[in-house]
């Protein structure tokens, strides 16, 4: 075996082939030896900046100072004892934090897990232990896990759902709006009144789920009025509205979740990813009447709300009020979309440049034509920005989206630094 010193990407990789099933991707062949805040050096040695943030987990950057100490001192106390068992303060503490964060003026109840699905997941038995109905509607493009539930809530099929089905039954699809492809707020809202027509009854579902802005499905922005009458929708049939704000939320749009932008309090909000910084941590916030449904015991799990999670969450929501990132996620947004609409104008490749605070997409379309999306380009642009030493992650139904997750702690120079990149790339590609 070699040793550290002697490590390569290729070597590595050849271990990892032979140790680690196919079915667990690698965006970049390319293994981390460390990192710092927006930049990572791999086990050669080559520094990179990244994009990629771990797929919107690390707003705060890598290895932020105050939350590896905060990390630390819960280490020297306990590690775990299972909340459910022996519970603990940071717990209760986080929950106060979040329920005071979340939009709409009503009492809120907060539950801690560990992944993004299983937060969707408890949601959806929440908002069924609460309707008691069974029905769900998601929209088209949406990504919500990968578990046999979430991936049935999933609309896309490649490479998510392959293979995997059946999938748990009465779960519908509306479509998403899409102004760039021709979908309107009122195509959206009528393909829902469809599924109450031809499907099942308003009456039977229980929770209609969405995300504030696509993540996987290619940071589409669901439109205000869209979430607004997606509100009153539900109002008016008893129907749990849920937000899912997984990829979302910790800051990544502009606020802390994106979508208090719209005015429009969800009955529910599951959140995860950033909001540890890089520790394992998920939640569900929302109405204290709705999250006490279930029975006592009917909620929780054995490592849900770890000891070590909860108090790197704490630290990342302390980071926040001291380094001001709401404020900053916004200015980075401006930067980051004023720059890219700049080379859309140079590069007839770049159909749209689209998001929200500093959650930032540009869709490549052969000819700029938003009817033949070119997923080769996209596929081409992140391979040639590893090369230039750069992170980039594409996402979209139908792959043609290169995305940005940069940390929001990153400096203006590493951003255009990165951003140069990119225009780099595209000279040479386009």
């Amino acid at each position: 075996m070699l040793t550290k010193t002697q490590q390569t990407n290729a070597a590595l990789m050849e271990r990892r082939r032979a140790a680690i099933p196919r079915g667990v991707g690698q965006s970049h062949e390319v293994f981390i030896a460390r990192g710092e805040n927006a930049e990572v050096w791999d086990v050669e040695g080559k520094r990179y900046i990244d994009f990629a943030g771990g797929i919107a987990v690390l707003n705060t950057g890598h290895c932020r100072p105050e939350i590896m100490q905060a990390v630390k001192d819960q280490i020297d106390r306990y590690t775990h004892t299972c909340f459910q068992v022996l519970a603990y303060e940071p717990y209760v503490e986080l929950a106060e934090r979040i329920n005071a964060l979340a939009p709409g003026n009503f009492a809120k109840k907060t539950l801690f897990l560990t992944t993004g699905a299983e937060a969707v997941e408890n949601a959806i038995k929440i908002a069924r232990s609460h309707t008691k109905r069974s029905g769900i509607i998601a929209f088209t493009s949406g990504y919500h896990g990968r578990t046999l539930l979430t991936l049935g809530m999933t609309g896309k099929v490649a490479p998510y759902k392959l293979g995997f089905g059946p999938f748990p039954n009465e779960i519908f699809h509306a479509t998403f709006p899409n102004a760039a492809h021709g979908v309107s707020v009122d195509d959206s809202i009528a393909s829902i009144e469809l599924i109450f027509k031809n499907d099942i009854e308003a009456s039977r579902v229980a929770a209609i789920i969405v995300e504030p802005v696509q993540g996987e499905g290619g940071f589409n922005v669901a439109p205000a009025d869209f979430l607004q009458r997606l509100r009153a929708l539900c109002d008016l049939h008893g129907i749990v509205m849920i937000a899912d704000e997984i990829q979302t939320g910790a800051g990544r749009t502009g606020t802390w979740f994106a979508v208090e932008q719209s005015g429009v309090a969800p009955d529910l909000i599951t959140m995860a990813k950033s909001m540890a910084g890089g520790y394992p941590i998920s939640g569900v916030v929302g109405r204290a009447e709705i999250m006490d449904a279930p029975a006592a015991g009917g909620l929780g799990g054995t490592y849900a709300g770890s000891p070590i999670a909860c108090a790197a969450a704490l630290a990342v929501l302390d980071v926040f009020e001291k380094d001001k990132l709401l404020e900053r996620s916004r200015d980075m947004g401006k930067r980051l979309t004023t720059r890219l609409k700049a080379l859309a104008t140079k590069y007839a490749c770049i159909s749209d440049v689209r998001g929200l605070g500093a959650m930032v997409a540009i869709e490549l379309c052969k000819g700029g034509d938003a009817h033949q999306p070119d997923a080769d380009m996209a596929k081409r642009l992140a391979s040639e920005a590893t090369k230039r030493g750069l992170i980039l992650l594409t996402c979209g139904t139908y792959g043609n989206v290169v995305r940005i997750l940069v940390p929001l702690t990153a400096s203006n120079t590493i951003v255009d630094e990165g951003l140069d990149i990119i225009e780099a790339c595209l000279a040479a590609i386009a």
